[in-house]
């Protein structure tokens, strides 16, 4: 596979499918998480822990890669996710609905691993859209 092939791979059917124990196949030891200019160490238990973390919100996650873009050894991935909101997440109680969220994923690819992992996902249109906020 290539990068964009291993990445798409990755999301719709590792991810998807809860499959941690073949992270060791597609993230890399020393992994980073950036957010912003700052990059943190998390490695492969802490890509399960993060993943762990999202299932208890949305046990029944799902990734579709809508569309990927590479330069170089990144990989840029628009996705949608779904997954029906059964456990709390920042405060918010589970109200069992089906949430439809887009975002982008930004990923490092060396040796054909994650080592940078990035990225932003659209939650509020979801949560407004689905009455669990209210717009300003």
């Amino acid at each position: 596979m290539d990068n964009l092939q291993k990445v798409k791979h990755f999301y719709e059917h590792i991810v998807s499918n809860h499959l941690l124990h073949e992270l060791p196949e597609y993230i890399a030891e020393n992994c980073t998480v950036r957010i912003g200019e700052e990059s943190i160490p998390a490695g492969i238990e802490g890509m399960k822990q993060h993943l762990e973390d999202v299932r208890k919100t949305y046990p029944d996650l799902k990734m579709t890669i809508i569309r990927q873009y590479v330069d170089g050894d990144m990989v840029i991935s628009e996705f949608l996710m779904e997954g029906t909101h059964q456990g709390e997440w920042m405060g918010m109680k589970p109200t069992g609905k089906k949430l439809q969220m887009t975002g982008v994923d930004i990923d490092k690819i060396v040796d054909g691993k994650i080592v940078e992992h990035g990225g932003a996902v659209n939650t509020f249109e979801a949560l407004i859209q689905a009455g669990i906020i209210k717009p300003a």
